[in-house]
């Protein structure tokens, strides 16, 4: 399309109608740390939004204040249904919200996984989301308890060998 045709405030606007962050239909458990990683990211998203209200002849700053605002109602969306899971009260016989487990696989190699909330996941550092497979197949039981973890490359068997909640 010609330029001739576009208006040049349509120019400065474009990328700034974003599309909204998808919410998860499963119940926002979180713990602790969870809850202080939402209200950190929340507070964050904050304090850049406000510095970038002051930068308002920065041709970037439309297309930045978009997608603060669209974290900022994210971030209030899950804050608003937290639902604060406290590893302390937890025994260390069943494999529950909040657990680090240890688990070995059929080639005799350990894993480690803690069970957590979906905003807190990060399978890089071992922490898996509860409504994952291998969460899934863990929630509930116990030392010395195996359990088949369905997974893309297929079916591994682990046994539990030991089950920690983190006491903060």
């Amino acid at each position: 399309m010609s330029r001739g045709f576009i208006k040049e405030d349509d120019l400065e606007h474009s990328g700034t109608a974003l599309t909204e962050r998808p919410i998860s239909s499963h119940p926002n458990y979180v713990t602790p740390e969870g809850l202080a990683q939402l209200e950190y990211a929340y507070h964050m998203a904050e304090a850049q939004r406000l510095d970038w209200l002051t930068r308002k002849e920065d041709t970037q700053a439309a297309q930045v204040l978009a997608s603060l605002d669209r974290d900022l109602r994210y971030y209030a969306t899950r804050l608003a249904h937290v639902i604060l899971v406290d590893p302390k009260g937890q025994a260390n016989h069943t494999v529950l919200f909040g657990a680090v487990v240890t688990v070995v696989d059929s080639e005799h190699e350990q894993h480690i996984f803690h069970i957590v909330g979906e905003d807190e996941a990060n399978a890089g550092n071992g922490k898996v989301s509860y409504v994952s497979p291998i969460a899934r197949a863990l929630l509930g039981r116990k030392i010395g308890e195996t359990v088949e973890w369905t997974r893309p490359a297929g079916t591994l068997t682990l046994e539990i060998l030991n089950i920690f909640y983190q006491k903060v």
